[in-house]
């Protein structure tokens, strides 16, 4: 069952009440130049776990890749506007991403698969980035509390050897 806290920054965003092994918590300015200092703080936090390399840059591939539609999309590159980032490590071995902001609220349910043929056949930069994310994750959740998007994303860990 899922639970709206408020923590002390006065944002709001989903928690399960699960027992969390590993909590970490980054707010950033909306801009592209922010882009590198999450990937720097999701692969900090993913050093501590015992997963691949792969695995590992498949999950910063996957909060880049929604920190960055929000970055753009949302806030049209806002400077005066903050994305929060939340990474939590549950005791059942799944990780949690969620992204936190006031931007244009966005419903991922409504985005058509990228049809990989006709982006390559046109030269289209971009537009396969959420496919790929749906790809990366288990689950995708989006909801608006508060005026705040939350996007959460989860994946079960592999357990370690």
């Amino acid at each position: 069952m899922l639970y709206i806290l408020q923590i002390f920054t006065n944002t709001y965003f989903y928690h399960s009440f699960k027992k969390t092994v590993m909590h970490r918590n980054l707010k950033i300015s909306s801009k592209k130049e922010s882009l590198k200092a999450i990937r720097t703080f999701v692969s900090e936090a993913l050093e501590e776990l015992s997963i691949s390399d792969v695995e590992s840059n498949m999950l910063i591939l996957a909060v880049d890749e929604i920190c960055a539609n929000r970055i753009i999309h949302s806030h049209s590159l806002d400077n005066n506007s903050f994305l929060e980032i939340v990474i939590r490590i549950e005791a059942n071995q799944e990780i949690v991403f969620e992204i936190i902001d006031s931007g244009i609220p966005y419903d991922p349910t409504t985005h058509q698969e990228a049809n990989l043929i006709q982006l390559i056949q046109s030269k289209r930069k971009g537009g396969i980035g959420l496919t790929l994310v749906k790809k990366i994750m288990d689950t995708i959740e989006v909801s608006t509390i508060n005026n705040l998007s939350i996007f959460r994303m989860q994946k079960k860990l592999p357990l370690a050897s």
